[in-house]
Order: structure tokens, then C-alpha cells, then sequence
């Protein structure tokens, strides 16, 4: 007997009553964002445990659309794919000293031989060890290895479904290179490949600038997807191509030049005024005439880890800004790591309770200052007294120059962009790609060395390169959705166009007529569905909008008779009548066939 004709590879076709479709009216309570609600409502995922779930069979259909993509971009950029696996040896990653400096987000696990492995977030270490092994020589770079794998990371409180999942699917290269410059195009050509990527995904998208984080490197861009739900806050100019994300943007000096004292130094009452919006109000004065105060410490440690002493930090920014948490921690002295001072610490460094504290009159205490404050004249400031503030502050009159101007604040919309050209302006995003180039970080950690020209061992530069592949679907609706349901682009949805008949089962003409228009579209290559349930016209078309499936075709006898059927694209408010000998190059223009 002969083996049954198999479809083409990419065609996908089928029948509802083959497939499994699995729809709910309402979200569980705990569904939080829309993608979670309308991903459950949709049958794509159940809930396992917390922050871990199953993929159904169209989710999946999702997920390995959104693989494809990757991989061939990914292959056509010149990455090789290869498999790192989920449980990797404790070795590897104590070697760069991430075993301990992760923290409990890393899952650590022993065998029963009670040796320690861990349950991989990401696979550098892995990489590196296969790079130190396999390439000895210049000749054999540059080399970029690729995977799609499972991750863990045991996040405190997983929440927003696969937005925040602690098991998920991520896309991870790794590039070698032997010097530099080398490892620049292949930043650059991994930057362009994602670009690409997300272009084919069909959605809106911004590259912005980023820190590098615990991944660690000097350069570092992020790909945010744009949705009003984001977490991430990103900043672009109005006049130029400047991006960044929040932790990121340069905030400018807001005044280029410091005035002159024009007041005197007063201590004003402010009683139970703790807030600078408070004492602004209290005193009449704008928001942006007064200054804040946040109080952190350091603390140098013994060879056993025990504090030896401990240093207090004032860090000043304007009443009407915040501080940059990220920015603070690369200032020379607060590189190391920070905390914010205990109520104890501040009292003995300012004589009282936060609320009222300033920078007048203190000694021992390192004074930083955002750009912004350095330049301002008579602001007010906390007087280190319960009840009171300082009002007609001047730095060198009043109070020594700070002993450090630097950025340490979040931009706000309306500054000025830093390259001199526009304005910034601020929207949400969520991050679902990330470039990273990493130097010699790990492989100098890890002894990871090749040949030069001259037979001398060189640490490889290293990049790193990951995508959210299970991320782009919650993104994905987060950016496309209405109060019917998801709206998909065409490349990523489950199915591409679902043919809808009306009482096919009671119709000859009807089931014949969607049966061959089944077949053409599939002949095509076309990602079709024959929905063939039986169900009522309103339950049917309410779940294929709930879905998201891009194209809807819709067949009834009373259309047929008249050689009509019904199209309607799912960002479309209305059907529209088409000739049914029309319907086929209708859909071919629109998926640009």
C-alpha cells in the first residue's frame, strides 16, 4: 500500500474537526493583561502552575510560525544552529562567577550523585565552553552559534502570563570574533537581522540604545515592541534618530548656566511638609525650584563578608524629576553596588528623619548632583530639621560645590534630545529582542583562547544576541487586539484564513462549494481552515474573532445562489460581498501571493 501523500513543507491546511479548538466566554480571575485574558479565552495556553504553561495546539501553531521566521533570518545572516541543553553543570557557570551573583532567579538543582547543576536562563557559559574546544584558530572566525531552547527564571512573582512566564522559550546566539572591530560587524549584522525579523512579524517595533545589565558588555540595544501596556518606557527624539530606553537616555542640564544668588539663605517653617510637591505648594514656588534629596550607602567588606564600614550618599535631583537607579550605579564609588541608607544611618548622618534633608552643613557625607541641580540658584532644599526647609540655597555661598555633577535622573517628555536635535518624547514598549556585545567577559573567565597570525592565544569577543520567542506572542497582542479578540498579522497567526460554511451540513451546494475553495487555497500554499463543526453562525464567527485569524471567507446557501460569498479581513468593522469566482485572487492580493 502506498504512503499517504504528505503536504509541503510549510502547508499547514485543516480541518476544524481535525484540529483542536477550545474557546472559553470569559478569562480566569487571575488572567491580569489582555494578552493573558484573550490567550486563555483562545485556547492557546492553560495554566500549569504559577508562571508555567501548557501550549495548545494553537498557541503552538503561533510559536513555531514566530521559529520559523527566526531561523531563516538567523541562517540567512550566517548564524549556525545547534542545541545547548536546559540543565547545564554548576561548573561552567561558577568559572564566571554567575553561579553565586544571579541570585535566586537562578534554579539550582543536584543529581543524585549531589553534584550541582543549574536549570539554564541563558547559555553563555555553555557556548563558551563549546567555542574554547572547537575553535583554536583565527581561521575558523567569525562563528555564530544559534539555538531555540526552553529557559527558566524563577521570577518572584511571575505574573501577565508568557509576558512574565518563569519557564519560556527564547532564541540565543552567541557570536566569536577575533578582535574588536571583527565583533562590530557582527553586532551590526546581528542588529540588522533582527531588524528584519520583526519586519516579517508585522510589528510595530523601536531599537533603542540600552544598559547592558547583569549580561554585562559596553553596547547594547533592546527591540521594543510598541503596545500602551508595556513596562518599558521608551525614549526617541522628535527631530532625529536618538533612542533609548529610560534606564539609558542622557537627560541634558535643563539650565546651561548657574544664576546668580539673588535671595538670602532662610530657614522657612514647613511643618509636616516632607514632599518637595508639599513645600512647593506650602511656599508658592514652582516644583522645579526645589530640590530632592535620596540618601544610599556602600559598604566595604571584610574578607569574610562582614561590613567594616559603611559610606552615606546624597543624591540630589530636581523636585520635579527622579532618580535613575541605573545611571547612580555606574558613578565611581557606587559602581560596586548600593543601598539605600537604613533610618538609623540617616539620622546619624543628618541629625533627623528623611523628609526634611538637605545638603547644607553636612560633613562626611559625598554630595552628588544631577546636571540640572549643579546649575540651579536659589532653590529650596530639606534644612536637616524636623519642620523645616531651606529656602534661597546657593552652592559655593551656602554650601560647598557637590563633589560630583553627573546625569543621575530619568528624562522627561520635552527635553531636550541630547544630539541637539528635537525634543524627547516617551511611549511604551515591551522588550522582546536584545543585542548585546559582550567583549572578553566570559571568554577572559573562562580562559576561552584561539590562535592569532602570530600562534599567540587570544580571548575570543564575544557577542550575545536573544529573542523572547514565547514574549512576541503576548507582545503581539498586546499591540493587536479589539473587544472581538486578537487580531494577528498574517505571518504569525495559528491559521491565515478560516472558511466559514453555513449549514454545510445540510447544504450539498454549500459543502461542496467550501470543500473546493478549501482545496485551491491549499493548493496554494495557503494557511486555511475549513471550519466544518456544524456550529451556529454566531458562535463560529465569534470564534474565529476571538482567535484572531486574519481572513474570514463565509458561504451560505442564499450567498451561493447568487455567486456570492462573504469576505471580511478581522480589523474590517463589516463583511463585504465578493463573487465567488472572484474570492481566490482576491485573497491571493491580499496575502501578496
Amino acid at each position: 500500500m502506498p504512503a499517504p501523500e504528505l503536504p509541503a513543507a510549510g502547508l499547514f491546511a485543516m480541518k476544524a474537526s481535525q484540529f483542536f479548538v477550545s474557546t472559553l466566554r470569559q478569562a480566569p480571575a487571575d488572567a491580569e493583561v489582555i494578552s493573558h485574558q484573550l490567550m486563555m479565552r483562545a485556547g492557546m495556553i492553560k495554566r500549569l502552575g504559577a508562571g508555567i504553561y501548557n501550549y495548545m495546539p494553537m498557541g503552538l501553531r503561533v510559536i513555531r510560525k514566530v521559529e520559523g521566521i527566526i531561523r531563516e533570518e538567523m541562517v540567512r545572516a550566517g548564524a549556525v544552529e545547534l542545541l545547548m541543553p536546559v540543565i547545564q553543570p554548576a561548573e561552567l557557570w561558577q568559572e564566571t562567577g554567575r553561579f553565586d551573583k544571579m541570585g535566586p532567579e537562578l534554579l539550582r538543582v543536584k543529581d543524585r550523585h549531589d553534584r550541582d547543576f543549574i536549570v539554564q536562563p541563558t547559555s553563555e557559559e555553555v557556548v563558551t565552553d563549546i567555542a574554547r574546544q572547537e575553535l583554536r584558530s583565527y581561521k575558523q572566525l567569525p562563528k555564530n552559534f544559534f539555538h531555540i531552547q526552553t529557559k527558566f527564571r524563577d521570577e518572584r512573582r511571575p505574573r501577565f502570563g508568557v509576558m512574565r512566564g518563569r519557564e519560556f522559550t527564547m532564541k540565543d546566539a552567541y557570536s566569536f570574533d577575533r578582535d574588536v572591530e571583527s565583533a562590530g560587524r557582527s553586532y551590526e549584522n546581528m542588529f540588522k537581522a533582527y531588524g528584519r525579523i520583526f519586519d516579517r512579524l508585522g510589528l510595530e517595533y523601536r531599537a533603542v540604545a540600552a544598559d547592558t545589565g547583569a549580561i554585562g558588555g559596553d553596547r547594547s540595544h533592546e527591540f521594543q515592541v510598541i503596545a500602551d501596556t508595556g513596562e518599558d518606557a521608551l525614549i526617541y527624539s522628535t527631530g532625529s534618530d536618538y533612542a533609548a530606553n529610560i534606564e539609558l537616555a542622557e537627560a541634558v542640564a535643563l539650565l546651561s548656566v548657574r544664576a546668580n544668588a539673588s535671595v538670602a539663605l532662610a530657614k522657612t517653617p514647613t511643618p509636616g511638609k516632607s514632599t518637595c510637591e508639599d513645600v512647593a505648594a506650602l511656599l508658592g514656588l514652582p516644583l522645579s525650584q526645589t530640590v530632592k534629596s535620596l540618601v544610599l550607602a556602600t559598604d566595604e567588606l571584610d574578607d569574610k563578608g562582614v561590613i567594616v564600614k559603611s559610606q552615606v550618599w546624597l543624591l540630589l535631583v530636581r523636585g520635579d524629576h527622579e532618580l535613575n537607579e541605573v545611571k547612580a550605579g555606574k558613578i565611581e564609588g557606587l559602581k560596586g553596588g548600593f543601598r539605600f541608607a537604613t533610618a538609623g544611618e540617616i539620622e546619624n548622618a543628618f541629625g533627623c528623619k528623611a523628609g526634611y534633608l538637605g545638603p547644607v552643613g553636612l560633613k562626611g557625607v559625598k554630595i552628588v548632583a544631577d546636571r540640572t541641580v549643579a546649575n540651579m540658584a536659589d532653590f529650596v532644599c530639606g534644612a536637616n530639621e524636623v519642620g523645616f526647609h531651606y529656602t534661597g540655597t546657593n552652592w559655593g555661598r551656602d554650601l560647598p560645590e557637590p563633589d560630583l555633577v553627573a546625569d543621575i535622573r530619568n528624562v522627561v517628555a520635552g527635553d531636550p534630545s541630547p544630539d541637539g536635535k528635537g525634543v524627547l518624547a516617551i511611549q511604551r514598549g515591551i522588550e522582546v529582542g536584545h543585542v548585546f556585545y559582550l567583549g572578553t567577559k566570559y571568554s577572559a573567565a573562562m580562559n576561552a583562547t584561539f590562535l592569532d597570525e602570530t600562534g599567540k592565544p587570544k580571548p575570543f569577543e564575544m557577542g550575545c544576541y536573544g529573542i523572547g520567542v514565547t514574549r512576541i506572542l503576548g507582545a503581539a497582542i498586546e499591540q493587536n487586539n479589539d473587544a472581538r479578540g486578537i487580531i494577528w498579522p498574517d505571518a504569525i497567526a495559528p491559521f491565515t484564513v478560516v472558511v466559514c460554511p453555513i449549514g454545510m451540513d445540510r447544504s450539498e451546494e454549500v459543502r461542496l462549494a467550501a470543500e473546493k475553495l478549501y482545496a485551491e487555497l491549499q493548493a496554494l500554499g495557503v494557511d486555511v481552515l475549513l471550519d466544518d463543526r456544524g456550529e451556529r453562525p454566531g458562535a463560529m464567527f465569534a470564534d474565529w474573532e476571538l482567535i484572531g485569524v486574519p481572513h474570514r471567507v463565509v458561504l451560505s446557501d442564499r450567498g451561493l445562489k447568487e455567486g456570492q460569498v462573504e469576505y471580511q479581513g478581522r480589523r474590517d468593522a463589516e463583511a463585504s460581498k465578493l463573487a465567488l469566482a472572484d474570492v481566490v485572487a482576491h485573497l491571493r492580493a491580499a496575502l501578496r501571493l
